[in-house]
């Protein structure tokens, strides 16, 4: 039985709660140190989420292999994975930002999984390197990366799993159509409406991630996938406009 984890006090995001000049959304420092509240106060179901895709990762993972977290920030996935993994595995945290890898040290060093996880900073805009995958997650990830690249890390992933291993991704998707896409953005924001945030923050996070987050349809989700090679790929979770996909090599 896993030792239960230190409690950690975690600052609320006020990060677009002041009227500024809106930039980029980026994942630096001021961003890290919220993540954890602004994650779990901005995707609905978070906890849910989480705990499906530690059931899932139990499931495919196998005694010897790697398992990966691409796009890790602070480690919470990670903490779940391996409080619940059935077997020996190698955990494996990757993310492109210095200040998301730190707060997930700090994290699992709180855990006592300082030593247990091995992290990267590496750029996910593209290819990526990874071997002996028996499951890879993309939590909130993939809609981060430049369409025109996504297929290369895609198959790049693909290319590195072993055959029956499993690929968890979780996304913000788009409607179908207009008139669905429009419904379910109302419905999201007033999600996050009874989440505690405000018509102001609401909108200036949208104007940061206007540039930055690309989100893609249920459907071209699914045909990146499949053209990639994965055999089988199904949807695990969905709620309006976020999803999460399984997919098996």
């Amino acid at each position: 039985m896993a030792t239960p984890a230190p409690q950690e006090l975690i600052p609320q995001d006020k990060v677009f709660a002041e009227i500024k000049r809106v930039s980029d959304f980026s994942f630096d420092k001021t961003v890290a140190q919220v993540f954890d509240d602004m994650v779990s106060r901005s995707v609905p179901f978070y906890a849910e989420i989480q705990r499906m895709l530690t059931e899932l990762t139990a499931h495919f993972a196998t005694k010897g292999s790697k398992i990966y977290d691409l796009g890790c920030s602070t480690g919470t996935t990670l903490a779940l994975v391996h409080d619940t993994l059935p077997v020996s595995a190698q955990l494996c945290g990757i993310d492109n930002s210095a200040e998301m890898l730190q707060r997930c040290r700090q994290k699992l060093a709180m855990r006592g999984l300082d030593d247990v996880v091995e992290l990267r900073q590496d750029d996910l805009d593209g290819a990526i390197k990874i071997d002996n995958a028996s499951v890879v997650l993309l939590v909130l990830t993939l809609m981060f990366v430049r369409p025109l690249n996504r297929e290369k890390l895609v198959r790049s992933i693909y290319a590195g799993m072993n055959k029956g291993a499993c690929l968890l991704v979780v996304e913000k998707v788009l409607g179908e159509g207009s008139v669905f896409n429009r419904l379910f953005i109302e419905r999201y924001y007033e999600f996050k409406r009874r989440m505690g945030y405000s018509d102001l923050e609401i909108a200036q996070k949208r104007e940061a991630l206007e540039n930055v987050q690309v989100p893609y349809r249920v459907g071209e989700n699914r045909d990146l996938l499949l053209g990639a090679g994965f055999r089988e790929v199904d949807v695990f979770f969905k709620w309006y406009n976020f999803a999460g996909f399984v997919a098996i090599k």
